[in-house]
C-alpha cells in the first residue's frame, strides 16, 4: 500500500520547520496524529503557493502515516516534501517529518486536483507537470479505494461534529478525521511506534450528516469507518510496525 522512498536526487523539494506545541500533544507528551496531518498539510501547501499554485483546489484522497518514533512535545521538526507520482488528476506528496530528538515521520498523501467551479477531478495542468514532475522520476499512482468499505453490521456510535471541524472548502478538513484515530489508541495502550495509519477518503462530511464512527480488532491493529446512512466519509487502517 505504500512502498518507502527516499528524497529524490532530481526535481523539486521544499523544507519547512515546526514545533510540537501544546495543542499538539497527547498528555504523555507525544505529537497527535492529528497535529502531524496539520503539520504535513501546512508544508504541502506552502509548497504549493511557493511554485505558484496557490489558486488550484485539492482534496485529500488518502493519506498514510509512518511513525518510526513520535516526536514530543517542544521538538523542532524538519519537514521536507516533495512530489513522489502523478496521475491523470492527482498527485501523491510526500513529507519526511524529522525531529531534533529523534522524531521520525514518513508520510505520503494522495491530493486530487479539482476544478473549483463543478468540484469534480480536474486533469493537471502541463505547468504543475514542468515544476512537480521530474521529481517523481516517471512514477505514476492510481486513485482507486484500498481499504475495505465499513460493514453492514456495525451501527458504531454518535461522532459529534463542531463548527472548527469545518475548512473554507465547507467540508470537515482532512487532518480532523485522525481525532478517532487518536481515540482509538487511547484505549488500546500497546500500539504504539513504530506504527503504520492510513485514512482514506470518501464522501466529504457536510453540516447536517449524522456521522457514526465504528471500529474493530484486526491483527496487530484495528480498522475504523467514520459513515452517516449509506455515505462512507473514511476508512481507517491501523497497524503496529512500519
Amino acid at each position: 500500500m505504500f512502498d518507502v522512498i527516499g528524497a529524490p536526487g532530481q526535481g523539486r523539494q521544499y523544507e519547512g520547520t515546526g514545533v510540537v506545541r501544546l495543542g499538539d500533544s497527547s498528555p504523555g507528551g507525544r505529537a497527535r496524529l492529528d497535529a502531524l496531518a496539520r503539520l504535513v498539510q501546512d508544508v504541502s501547501d506552502d509548497d504549493a503557493r511557493l511554485a505558484g499554485f496557490g489558486g488550484a483546489t485539492w482534496v485529500v484522497r488518502r493519506t498514510v502515516v509512518h511513525v518510526h518514533a513520535f516526536p514530543i512535545y517542544l521538538e523542532p521538526l524538519t519537514l521536507t516534501t516533495w512530489c513522489a507520482g502523478l496521475g491523470a488528476a492527482w498527485a501523491e506528496r510526500r513529507v519526511s517529518v524529522r525531529g531534533r530528538h529523534g522524531g521520525h515521520v514518513e508520510t505520503a498523501t494522495l491530493w486530487v486536483h479539482l476544478d473549483a467551479a463543478t468540484m469534480r477531478p480536474l486533469r493537471l495542468p502541463s505547468s504543475f507537470l514542468g515544476v512537480f514532475g521530474p521529481s517523481t522520476r516517471g512514477r505514476r499512482v492510481a486513485s482507486k479505494q484500498l481499504l475495505p468499505a465499513a460493514p453492514d453490521d456495525s451501527p458504531g456510535e454518535v461522532w459529534p461534529l463542531r463548527f472548527t471541524d469545518f475548512d473554507v472548502l465547507d467540508h470537515v478538513n482532512n487532518a480532523v478525521y485522525w481525532a478517532p484515530v487518536e481515540q482509538e489508541l487511547a484505549v488500546r495502550r500497546s500500539l504504539r511506534a513504530p506504527l503504520t495509519a492510513v485514512v482514506e477518503h470518501g464522501e466529504p462530511i457536510e453540516h447536517d450528516h449524522d456521522v457514526r464512527w465504528s471500529a474493530r480488532d484486526r491483527p496487530g491493529g484495528f480498522e475504523g469507518w467514520l459513515v452517516s446512512g449509506s455515505r462512507q466519509h473514511a476508512a481507517v487502517r491501523v497497524s503496529g510496525g512500519i
